[in-house]
């Protein structure tokens, strides 16, 4: 996945700080710069004397995406004269925000941004942003057909800040043919850390072992697929985040399940990038691995002609985990910044609209391998038609309906999300590797998680 990046504490701390500067100095706060135009007419500030509104789009959506992108902004400009969207491609998640913070408050800045889940936390902070509540509230749109467990992940003190654009959940991916080699059932994936080592130590004597990227989202996943919280204040949505709980007994138990496997052979460490488990994968040299929806695409394509590609959901502890928990979404979201006229804002909540409607939802889906964010895309003809050629997409369908909302898979949000990502996976890192025992490397992460978290609050306060 292209989010998967991270931020020193001294840029964070210092960028925040400029941030906030910036944000103070252009007239404010969400509420300051954002009422008037969610209460403005939508049609009335479309148009202008001059021509069209324009919507300045930063993204960073790259390669192929870019190009889905690119359709969905002409589609939009073709069908009417009132504004006119102007996509520019950032960089990737990391790149596009930093650039972002350099320009915020002046008339460089966009008037939308795509920002990744993790960088929530820090767009709320800034105070650059019109809540996309209330462009929702102004206008009365409808929500009720929305997936609400994209919807919840950035969903704060009951407003909904963001509108979700791309969006994944993370998959179990297995090789069918090597399953049947081994003897195993390629039609019963294993569903409990038990049945997933049973099956691995036979796969691995057939040469063919599992093999997780150490991926610190991929933590966060078995945790939420336990129900299973890594930050204090209901995963710092009730309240600010103060205390990492990514030490917990429940994570500790995991990471010893996933050592036990490497120090049998039945799983191989292959480090932190998905693309090397991909390769493995999709070489034949592994059976089983790990990664989001947003790499089926490219494992069905990788996969084709040379074995039957299936999925699975998420492994859980054991059978009493069955009704518990279940996976927290992953992508970005779209912002709108406030320091822009209201005619801007409005115009681009109505682009914001025209890309949630059904057809585009679904032509979305189908071309970029993200979930639609309302259920009704898949009564459009061409989704239905994707699930039948491609059931594996089921897979993660059904995961996320049968996920329940609760702080433990809405997510957690903190501030410095991508450096305590990256904590984890040094955690993780050193337990597999034999530096420090699982407990060890996770209460050191938690340790300094903590402090972190500390000095980005007191930078938020001061």
């Amino acid at each position: 996945m292209t989010f998967k990046s991270f931020f020193t504490r001294q840029w964070s701390l210092l960028a925040l700080s400029l941030f906030l500067f910036l944000a103070a100095c252009s007239g404010g706060g969400a509420s300051q710069g954002s009422q008037p135009a969610a209460a403005a007419d939508s049609e009335a500030t479309t148009t202008t004397s001059s021509g069209p509104v324009k919507v300045v789009f930063w993204h960073s959506m790259s390669g192929n995406l870019e190009n889905v992108v690119n359709d969905l902004v002409k589609k939009f400009n073709d069908s009417q004269k009132d504004v006119q969207v102007e996509a520019v491609f950032q960089g990737d998640y990391d790149t596009a925000l930093s650039k972002f913070k350099t320009v915020v408050g002046t008339n460089d800045a966009p008037t939308m941004m795509q920002v990744y889940d993790v960088g929530s936390r820090y767009m709320i902070d800034s105070k650059a942003i019109t809540p996309m509540q209330q462009f929702i509230d102004a206008d009365k749109f409808d929500l009720s057909s929305f997936e609400q467990n994209i919807l919840s992940y950035y969903t704060f003190n009951g407003e909904q800040y963001s509108m979700p654009f791309n969006t994944s959940n993370p998959l179990i991916y297995y090789n069918k043919d090597l399953f049947k080699a081994a003897g195993l059932d390629p039609e019963h994936p294993p569903t409990t850390f038990a049945e997933f080592e049973e099956a691995a130590k036979k796969l691995a004597a057939k040469g063919t072992p599992a093999s997780f990227p150490i991926y610190g989202w991929l933590m966060e996943q078995l945790m939420a697929n336990q129900d299973v919280q890594i930050l204090n204040n209901d995963n710092g949505r009730s309240a600010p985040a103060t205390e990492s709980t990514i030490n917990s007994k429940a994570a500790v138990d995991t990471l010893t399940w996933w050592k036990k496997m490497v120090d049998e052979k039945a799983m191989m460490n292959l480090g932190r990038k998905t693309d090397d488990t991909d390769k493995a994968f999709l070489a034949g040299q592994t059976a089983i691995t790990m990664n989001s929806t947003g790499a089926l695409t490219k494992l069905l394509e990788g996969s084709k002609g040379k074995f039957e590609l299936g999925t699975a959901p998420l492994t859980k502890p054991s059978a009493d985990y069955k009704d518990k928990g279940g996976v927290v979404v992953g992508g970005a979201s779209l912002w709108i910044t406030n320091n822009k006229p209201a005619a801007e804002q409005q115009a681009a909540w109505k682009f914001i609209k025209f890309l949630a409607e059904p057809d585009n939802q679904a032509y979305w889906s189908v071309h970029s391998g993200y979930f639609p964010i309302t259920k009704k895309a898949y009564d459009v003809d061409i989704m239905k038609q994707n699930l039948k050629e491609h059931p594996q997409f089921q897979t993660a369908v059904d995961q996320l309906h049968n996920t329940k909302i609760d702080p433990a898979t809405q997510g957690a949000v903190m501030g410095i999300f991508p450096e305590a990502r990256q904590l984890t996976e040094t955690a993780i890192e050193e337990a597999l590797t034999g530096k420090k025992t699982p407990q060890q490397a996770l209460d050191d992460a938690a340790t300094q998680i903590t402090q972190k978290l500390q000095d980005y609050n007191d930078s938020v306060t001061q």
